[in-house]
């Protein structure tokens, strides 16, 4: 009786149909996802371009898009390690193998480079991690090497129960004989291992059920030793003299076939046995790790390890508390929400940078549920916004066990050494380390300031330059000769373009041309752009520049804002990609030449400058709460003076690392009538995102100022009346939080007021206001502890977001871009204010005439007012009715994307009083801990 023929060509065949409907599934099912195999080369054996050939071949029928790789021999080892980690980062490969034998010049450790290749893309199977699993029997978390694989499969088919049957292998390979030997062992086989040292190896294989030999030498094993009825899996492949055959040789295993034939019940054959079925083993890890790679793409659950509190009684300062809870290093956060390691560069062991480029890779996700979190208006000291945010944050992911983040704004320095402190929370519902938080972060703020305060000095110095020059000089220095021709770079090439001159050699334009293109002619009368400082100088807000003789009397009046008031930061915070950002940058609007055409910052050269400056400062930075849940810190407009509101960036590359069911809780700055205002009608505008619902922050002692109640004063003792209950200042401020409400409806936005709790609250008051909160049309009204109790004190706020965001939202604008300039103005005065009107200087209307004939009339309006009252009028309280709303100047900005009235008396820099916060900061000269910040 003859042994029955294995087959691994038919088996494989029938793999890679198999494969190939899988491919489609995953395909139809994960966006367009197509498992990638990357084979890596070095050199040019022919001998490995055959199986190179075969494996293109197999991934071809199995709907596998294989990259074949190639390296020069002369290639390093640290070379190849380095292409290799490449390879790693890249989320389009799925499976990485390298081609054995390495044909290169240098020595090459050929271990370390397969130990190089990520264990999640191994799919040979040889790399150390997932040949320790193989070995402690763990065969689903890994890779099984691709030939012990194949054998296995061949061994089923025969039909033997593996279970109890006693196994020979003969060799001890790390590609074939150890794994094949461990593969038997924990599919609960007597496994024995064999090789060329081992006696009596004629009596092991009589006694083998299964026999697999992978020895390397032809014919080795003989009929006579093989056990009848056994199976047989032949490894091998030689190639030994024929005569008889055209090529003088041919192929032979390491079992010598006709003779065993004639005692095994099953055998494979060589070739068509177990090469084969090699190549479909590669191609099955292939699509494997293209499903795991697709399963966490789309994964629906964190596996979040969260941070206990231990809460104390009363609550220590905000700096106690931050630092009495050990965060969890940077790294692991980050790969918990589903960050690899090649989309962050880590700042440290508590906050990094999350790389754009990840956008790119999770873009197919359905996004998450967006919250936008707003406040009504606040007193000088805040009500506790930020702490809403972190703390409902913090009851979603911690308590519910949603995937969520916060993004929040990057606090600005000036107010952290001014007045109001911090912004990273609050008592137990902060963002941690607090003051690595309020300090430089990442130093995006330095980043904007100095491509800011660059911009600004290329004004000054193109209009001194051209004051100076003639023409022929100036276009001698602007278009430089190197090596003895000049041509245009390509921003230069640019400003040809936008002049309509349409040639791209220097020495073709005439003279006519040459004027055009080097003359600017800023008209100094025009310029709006400001140098910025991130802090607080009063002494900034008028000065005169061009003082030094080197100047020749060209001096002006000019003026400090406060950098997180700059247009670069709203830029940073408005862009949608790079090119959107490099499109912006360059779009900036600096100033009107004299015959009342815009000046860009495109015209100006500096745009490539600009977005150098910037590179790093437009990836948001991750941190994360005191309960250990992420939280996204990108840019920081302020809000009254700019839109107030975290980086679109950040928003949408965190409403796909949550998933369609997670949560992305976003603050917008001061009260709603600025912050969701702008948020509404700027950002969502932008970003094409609509907010799900917004939560209301209030306060018993904001309501209780709008009221009628004494003035905050931030520094100062609060008056007795906002330490014990008063009902009638409550229920008559009531009228505050009342318009905000109703703002929100506008924008068909679901509003849930979140009381902030202090301890000088009554149940009373705070009672009052979750009736009359329902009653003006809130979906609900929750009382908030999350100061004293962290999330835990959100969870009833997280619970009414979770039903009022299963309500479908219709997210309307508040008006038309195409809407006049004025009427934009009026429309947010009148419905968001409560106002009669509006009142134009002529300054105001002069702007606003001179953008109209520039072309920038359909931007939407970012009103710069104070935040203390819906009026332009910080001693207005409540909801005043019958004022008119003063505009006294307006700027465009155009790169950012709006028009900017100012009303009142509202400053671009904020001052210093006079017991500034940096009074109680000092470092710990022992420790190097900062002490006294907020």
């Amino acid at each position: 009786m003859m042994a029955q023929i294995l087959s691994g060509l038919e088996l494989s065949k029938q793999i890679r149909q198999e494969l190939l409907e899988e491919t489609k599934k995953i395909l139809d099912e994960r966006n367009g996802l197509k498992p990638t195999l990357a084979i890596v080369q070095v050199g040019s054996r022919e001998d490995s371009n055959v199986y190179i050939r075969q494996k293109v071949k197999a991934g071809d029928e199995c709907g596998i898009s294989v990259s074949h790789v190639i390296f020069p021999r002369s290639i390093t080892q640290d070379q190849l390690i380095a292409e290799i980690k490449k390879l790693n980062s890249d989320s389009n490969i799925h499976g990485i193998i390298v081609q054995m034998p390495l044909d290169s010049e240098n020595k090459i450790d050929a271990t370390l480079i397969t130990d190089t290749v990520d264990p999640e893309k191994d799919v040979d199977g040889l790399n150390s991690v997932n040949q320790g699993r193989l070995a402690v029997g763990d065969l689903t978390s890994g890779f099984i090497p691709c030939t012990p694989a194949g054998c296995l499969e061949l061994i089923k088919r025969s039909g033997i129960v593996i279970s109890g049957k006693k196994a020979v292998v003969i060799g001890r390979s790390k590609i074939v004989g150890t794994p094949v030997a461990e593969l038997l062992k924990w599919n609960n086989a007597t496994v024995t291992v064999c090789h060329s040292k081992t006696t009596g190896l004629e009596l092991e294989c009589a006694n083998a059920d299964i026999l697999v030999v992978g020895i390397g030498r032809p014919e080795m094993v003989k009929g006579s030793w093989i056990k009848p009825g056994s199976v047989v899996v032949d490894c091998g492949i030689n190639a030994i003299p024929d005569p008889t055959k055209k090529s003088g040789q041919r192929l032979v295993g390491d079992v010598a076939t006709e003779e065993a034939k004639a005692v095994a019940s099953y055998i494979t054959p060589v070739p068509g046995g177990v090469g084969p079925m090699t190549v479909a083993m590669l191609m099955r890890n292939t699509v494997f790790a293209a499903q795991k790679y697709a399963e966490k793409l789309y994964s629906k659950k964190w596996n979040l390890a969260t941070l206990p509190l231990v809460l104390k009684s009363p609550v220590p300062s905000d700096i106690e508390v931050a630092r009495s809870q050990p965060p969890k290093h940077i790294e692991i956060l980050a790969k918990e929400i589903g960050l690899l390691p090649s989309e962050v560069d880590l700042y440290g062991t508590t906050k990094a940078k999350v790389k754009l480029s990840t956008l790119n890779r999770i873009g197919n996700r359905k996004s998450g549920k967006y919250i936008v979190v707003v406040g009504m208006t606040p007193t000088p000291l805040g009500e506790g916004k930020s702490t809403t945010t972190i703390g409902l944050s913090q009851a979603l992911g911690t308590h519910l066990k949603r995937n969520v983040i916060a993004c929040v704004r990057q606090p600005s320095m000036g107010p952290t050494f001014g007045v109001k402190g911090g912004a990273a929370g609050g008592g137990y519902s902060q963002v941690i380390p607090m003051e690595e938080f309020n300090l430089h972060l990442t130093g995006d703020i330095h980043a904007i300031s100095i491509a800011n305060n660059l911009l600004a000095a290329q004004i000054d110095a193109r209009m001194f330059h051209e004051n100076t020059q003639s023409d022929k000089a100036l276009f001698g220095r602007l278009v430089r000769e190197t090596k003895g021709r000049r041509s245009f770079s390509n921003i230069q090439l640019r400003r040809l373009q936008r002049l309509r001159i349409d040639k791209t050699e220097p020495g073709d334009l005439t003279d006519e041309e040459i004027r055009a293109f080097v003359r600017l002619d800023i008209d100094p009368e025009t310029i709006t752009f400001q140098r910025v400082l991130d802090v607080n100088d009063r002494f900034l807000r008028k000065i005169t520049v061009g003082q030094s003789p080197t100047e020749k009397n060209q001096t002006r009046q000019a003026q400090f804002d406060i950098a997180v008031a700059s247009e670069i930061m709203a830029i940073l915070a408005l862009t949608t990609s790079l090119e959107d950002m490099q499109q912006r940058l360059g779009r900036i609007v600096v100033a009107s030449n004299k015959s009342g055409l815009p000046v860009t910052a495109d015209d100006l050269g500096v745009t490539g400058a600009l977005m150098v400056l910037l590179k790093d400062a437009v990836n948001p930075n991750l941190m994360q709460t005191l309960e250990g849940t992420p939280v996204l810190v990108h840019t920081g407009p302020f809000a009254n003076i700019a839109h107030g509101n975290s980086s679109i960036l950040a928003d949408k590359l965190a409403l796909k690392l949550v998933g369609e069911e997670g949560f992305v809780i976003t603050e917008a700055g001061f009260g709603a009538d600025i912050g969701m205002e702008k948020f509404c009608n700027i950002k969502c505008r932008y970003s094409k995102l609509a907010p799900d619902a917004a939560v209301l922050v209030a306060s018993i002692r904001a309501l209780k100022t709008h009221g009628g109640g004494p003035p905050v004063v931030a520094g100062t003792p609060l008056p007795e009346v906002y330490t014990k209950p008063n009902i009638e200042l409550v229920e008559r401020g009531f009228t505050n939080l009342k318009k905000h409400i109703e703002n929100a409806r506008k924008f068909c936005i679901p509003v849930i007021v979140a009381i902030n709790v202090f301890p000088s609250d009554s149940e009373e008051e705070l009672e009052l206001v979750q009736n009359l909160s329902k009653e003006a049309g809130a979906f609900d009204a929750v009382i908030c502890r999350h100061w004293a109790l962290g999330g835990k004190g959100a969870t009833s706020l997280a619970e009414a977001v979770i039903k009022a965001v299963e309500k479908s939202s219709e997210f309307k604008f508040l008006y038309d871009l195409e809407e006049t300039i004025e009427k934009k103005i009026e429309i947010i005065a009148k419905e968001i204010y409560g106002a009669d009107g509006i009142r134009i200087s002529d300054k105001a209307q002069a702007s606003i005439d001179r953008y109209k004939n520039q072309g920038f009339s359909n931007l939407p309006i970012c009103m710069a007012k104070t935040a203390l009252s819906l009026s332009h009028d910080p001693s207005l309280k409540g909801a005043p009715t019958g004022f008119t709303v003063p505009v006294r100047e307006v700027k465009a900005s155009v790169g950012a994307g709006f028009i900017t009235p100012i009303t009142g008396d509202i400053s671009l820099m904020p001052g210093l009083p006079t017991r500034p916060c940096f009074y109680d900061i000092e470092l710990d000269l022992d420790t190097g801990v900062v002490q006294g910040l907020f």
